[in-house]
């Protein structure tokens, strides 16, 4: 007779959830959360691509899509600084970019000179833009989670969880930097 553990008798019939990530119950569930983060990650991306490529001809990623809403977030200006706070970034070359896609697009305008001076707002076309989306996104995904039970409670945990493990994953990537091999290549 063997002696199975909490964890393996919670376990349906011929799942094993160990693997090379994750050798304890906690790392079971830290790592399911990793893999359910990187797919909610890609379904989400591909939810603002299809949504924003509902109202116009754009084909823009879902980071740009991010921008172009944080950017008319409040209908106030924002630098490059401001937008990469806002949106948890540091990859300022391919903000750039973006910021000149959306820009082409006339989906945005570029005011003011200098690094620190310039500000990225809306014009009329990204408003017009931004303000379809937001019908498509009721129609579509607030109609979508309506239905669902506590749903509003949900969100708030999921949202408050995810704030917590992004300030974990900040702290941790910083010890990771700290402590770095180098490659002896």
């Amino acid at each position: 007779m063997s002696i199975e553990s909490d964890d393996q008798r919670a376990q349906p019939q011929g799942l094993d959830r160990n693997w090379h990530l994750a050798k304890s119950p906690l790392q079971v569930e830290l790592t399911e959360l990793e893999f359910a983060l990187m797919r909610a990650f890609e379904a989400f991306g591909r939810w603002q691509t299809e949504c924003l490529a509902s109202v116009t001809g754009l084909a823009a990623s879902g980071p740009e899509n991010a921008m172009l809403h944080i950017i008319r977030m409040h209908d106030r200006p924002k630098s490059i600084k401001d937008l990469a706070r806002l949106a948890n970034r540091e990859d300022i070359p391919n903000m750039q970019y973006s910021l000149r896609k959306l820009l082409g697009a006339g989906l945005v305008e570029r005011k003011g000179s200098g690094r620190s001076g310039v500000t990225y707002s809306v014009t009329e076309k990204g408003r017009d833009v931004t303000d379809q989306y937001a019908t498509v996104r009721a129609a579509l995904l607030v109609k979508a989670v309506q239905g669902v039970p506590n749903m509003g409670r949900r969100l708030e945990e999921a949202a408050s969880t995810l704030d917590l493990m992004t300030g974990i994953y900040e702290h941790v990537a910083r010890s990771a930097a700290t402590h770095r091999r180098f490659s002896e290549g």
